[in-house]
């Protein structure tokens, strides 16, 4: 082991790759499980929800997406890092997971985007980080246990406290800490004025990934973000022809200003689609529940069956709550279940224009079989209004 590890070393050198790190860490699970490995990011002590990622892409994507505040993601692809990271693929403006678990990080960054490598980015924002686990056993027992409580850190006496006082996702509200402060127009450059000056849309900014904003804005759209606390009478005073609730991190449950700003939304029938958190809002607002999930969704190969067609799409997924099918009110239809365990993810109001999609149609990361979703929203709120 310790001459593959010099021998790795020389090559990462080679490369211009940082070298490998030799730094003990632990990563350690509320039920007592440890797992020893080696420490990549930054040195400390990370708590986190400990859940499993499938995807074999898209790990900048996934570490920006504000779904994951809160959580610490592990990937089940063994080599993580391979073309390293750039501006261009993050969907915020820093990490939000709590902390990285790999098999392998990449000494060696290949990527022709790349600004810098997987390692580099984790040490410029701060994150910390694990290697050196057996990711295999690791989503096995998260499989068999459930997703619980965890910790990174430099000790397994430490990171076993600390993922035992972790707490638990279930009834936290995180939409509110990772939300704008203040309302912003977003705006592409690539779009000129004329492209983006038709229907306005209003985004309720719950942990809204960047991908989200820019298919609207494609569809020559004006996008206006909000923040997650904001009022139906706050929403509305933007004159908007439809609202998006965005995706996010945390208990639906929790958001209990949002249920009333989109009951009161839907009485004024203002057009609403609903994404990952704001399907599972919409759904509450109407009078459904949600429950947490054993283990989640979380990757970007969930097949979903669409009902009305028997049509399915690959989807991509990040969620640890869902809809609980057997308390949604009349008014509501299902439109999308999960192939994986038949869960609800997609709903359709019976008697006004309100859509939710359990999960991310923007596809960053993942395949964009559901993207359109977007644009068919869009234009049957413009010819709803044609109508009207």
């Amino acid at each position: 082991m310790a001459r593959e590890r010099r021998v790795l070393d020389i090559w990462a050198r080679f490369c211009g790759s940082q070298a490998l790190s030799t730094t003990e860490a632990y990563l350690a699970l509320a039920d007592g499980q440890v797992f020893p490995g080696t420490s990549c990011g930054v040195s400390g002590t990370a708590q986190g929800e400990v859940v499993f990622q499938t995807a074999m892409t898209g790990y900048q994507e996934v570490l920006t997406d504000p779904s994951y505040t809160g959580q610490i993601v592990t990937f089940t692809m063994p080599h993580i890092g391979n073309v390293g990271c750039n501006p261009d693929d993050e969907q915020s403006a820093q990490v939000c997971a709590s902390g990285l678990v790999v098999r392998e990080l990449s000494a060696v960054t290949t990527g022709p985007r790349a600004t810098c490598s997987l390692r580099a980015y984790l040490e410029r924002h701060g994150v910390v980080g694990i290697s050196g686990i057996n990711t295999r056993a690791l989503t096995h027992h998260i499989r068999t246990h459930g997703a619980q409580g965890g910790a990174i850190a430099p000790s397994a006496e430490a990171a076993l406290a600390a993922a035992r006082h972790c707490p638990s996702l279930q009834g936290l509200d995180l939409a509110c800490e990772v939300s704008t402060q203040v309302p912003y127009s977003y705006w592409e450059t690539r779009w000129s004025a004329s492209q983006q000056a038709g229907h306005r849309v209003v985004v309720v900014d719950f942990g809204t990934k960047r991908a989200i904003l820019s298919c609207l804005a494609a569809c020559g759209w004006q996008v206006v973000v909000v923040p997650a606390t904001s009022s139906a009478a706050e929403i509305l005073s933007w004159q908007p022809d439809a609202v998006v609730l965005s995706n996010g991190p945390g208990d639906p449950a929790a958001c209990t200003y949002a249920h009333r700003a989109t009951k009161e939304l839907l009485e004024s029938r203002m057009p609403i689609l609903g994404v990952c958190l704001g399907h599972q809002i919409l759904a509450l607002a109407c009078g459904g529940r949600t429950r947490k999930m054993a283990f989640g969704h979380h990757g970007i190969n969930h097949p979903v069956i669409i009902v009305q067609t028997a049509g399915v799409a690959i989807s991509s997924q990040n969620h640890g709550f869902v809809v609980d099918e057997a308390t949604l009110p009349d008014n509501l239809l299902v439109t999308h279940r999960s192939l994986f365990d038949g869960t609800v993810q997609g709903l359709a109001h019976r008697h006004t224009l309100a859509w939710g999609f359990q999960g991310h149609p923007e596809a960053n990361p993942g395949p964009d079989d559901l993207q359109p979703l977007f644009a068919t929203f869009l234009r049957a709120v413009a010819a709803d209004r044609v109508a009207a």
